[in-house]
């Protein structure tokens, strides 16, 4: 199978740290804002990332499929385990809660900070808008890590005391923060940033983390 986006995005971080923690072998293809393939633009018609492609899944043709959560919903009917989306009604209802509230909420409140202070500089190679950035950082955020931060049990796993998309897709938007200088205040929220840190730890995010870091090292 093919995953098609770039790295930088929390949506496709998000389905490789899933991928890695089911066994799913994915061949990631890279793909930036321009110069795009027509293999992905045939996955993913309005250009949205990730897009997978599953050669010869649907009768003998490819299975195409774009956005995070299908690919994912896709990959787990495939591959029930280990189960990453829980099967009790009221854990899947929270494990897909909190993969909402990052698509949504978490990453259009850090994606403001990220564009503006790492990609439109470092990439666009743009002034970026620091005035969003910091009403983003200062109002939007912290309502966001107050509720994560209360929500994180002992167990570090938000949902059945085990590793679920749920901790998957919470953690990787904190990825992009971190990228644009943006860390969690340990003495604010202190849960939560011990919570992130052993996410990032795993082997399913540390790789990826260090190569996207290596990366912009290199363009630098």
């Amino acid at each position: 199978m093919i995953l098609y986006g770039a790295t930088i995005s929390p949506y496709v971080r998000k389905v490789l740290a899933y991928a890695a923690e089911k066994g799913i072998a994915l061949t990631h293809q890279q793909v930036g804002l321009s110069g795009q393939p027509a293999e992905f633009l045939d996955a993913s018609p309005f250009r949205k990332m990730p897009a997978l492609r599953d050669p010869g899944a649907d009768g003998g043709r490819d299975f195409c499929v774009a956005d995070s959560s299908a690919i994912i919903a896709y990959l787990e009917a495939k591959t029930p385990e280990p189960a990453l989306i829980p099967t009790a009604p009221i854990a899947r209802a929270r494990t897909i809660w909190f993969d909402e509230l990052a698509d949504t909420l978490f990453v259009g409140c850090s994606g403001k900070i990220f564009f503006n202070r790492f990609l439109a500089p470092r990439v666009l190679r743009r002034e970026g808008d620091e005035a969003a950035a910091v009403l983003a950082e200062t109002q939007e955020l912290p309502p966001i890590l107050d509720y994560l931060d209360a929500a994180v049990p002992p167990s570090g796993f938000l949902v059945e005391d085990r590793l679920t998309l749920a901790d998957i897709a919470i953690a990787s938007p904190f990825v992009n923060l971190a990228h644009a200088g943006c860390t969690i205040d340990a003495a604010r929220w202190p849960k939560l940033a011990a919570y992130v840190a052993a996410i990032h730890a795993r082997p399913s995010f540390a790789p990826l983390i260090a190569a996207e870091r290596a990366l912009f090292r290199m363009a630098a």
